[in-house]
C-alpha cells in the first residue's frame, strides 16, 4: 500500500475512534475540513476539533466500511460508506437508537514533508440518511 493511503487509513482510524490527540497531530491552523454536500467548512485544527466532538457525542459506533481507495501524489480518495450508531436526538429522533450507514466519497490532501492533513472533503449522499432515518 502506497505511503499516501496508510497515511489515510491511520487518520481514518484516529476520526472514527474519536482519537482526538491523534488528529490534532494531524491537523494546522490551515487545515480545512469541507463537507460540500452539506456546504459547510471548519477551518483550523480548534473548529475541526470542536465540530467533530459535537458530531460525534453520544455516538456508540462510528466506523468507515471502505469499498475502494486509490491516490494520485498526495491526494487520496476513499469510496465508502460511514456507518454511525447512536442516540435519534441529533436526528429528530428523540429517545432511540438510530443505525445509519451513509454512502459517501473522502478526499484527504496531505503533505509529504510534514505528514499533516492540508484538506478533507466529503461528499456525503445524504438522501440515502435521510430515508434511513425515515424507516426508523
Amino acid at each position: 500500500m502506497p505511503k499516501e493511503q496508510q497515511l489515510a487509513m491511520k487518520y481514518m482510524e484516529a476520526l472514527t475512534d474519536h482519537d482526538y490527540p491523534t488528529l490534532r497531530r494531524f491537523y494546522s491552523r490551515e487545515t480545512i475540513f469541507f463537507d460540500k454536500t452539506a456546504n459547510t467548512t471548519y477551518t483550523g485544527s480548534r473548529q475541526i476539533i470542536g465540530f467533530l466532538q459535537r458530531a460525534h457525542e453520544g455516538v456508540l459506533e462510528y466506523r468507515l466500511n471502505i469499498e475502494h481507495m486509490f491516490n494520485t501524489g498526495s491526494l487520496v480518495v476513499i469510496i465508502g460508506s460511514y456507518r454511525l450508531r447512536g442516540p435519534g436526538d441529533q436526528f429528530g429522533k428523540p429517545g432511540k437508537i438510530i443505525d445509519l450507514a451513509v454512502p459517501g466519497v473522502t478526499t484527504l490532501k496531505f503533505d509529504n514533508n510534514t505528514e499533516r492533513l492540508i484538506e478533507q472533503m466529503d461528499l456525503m449522499d445524504y438522501q440515502t440518511m435521510s430515508d434511513q432515518l425515515e424507516s426508523q
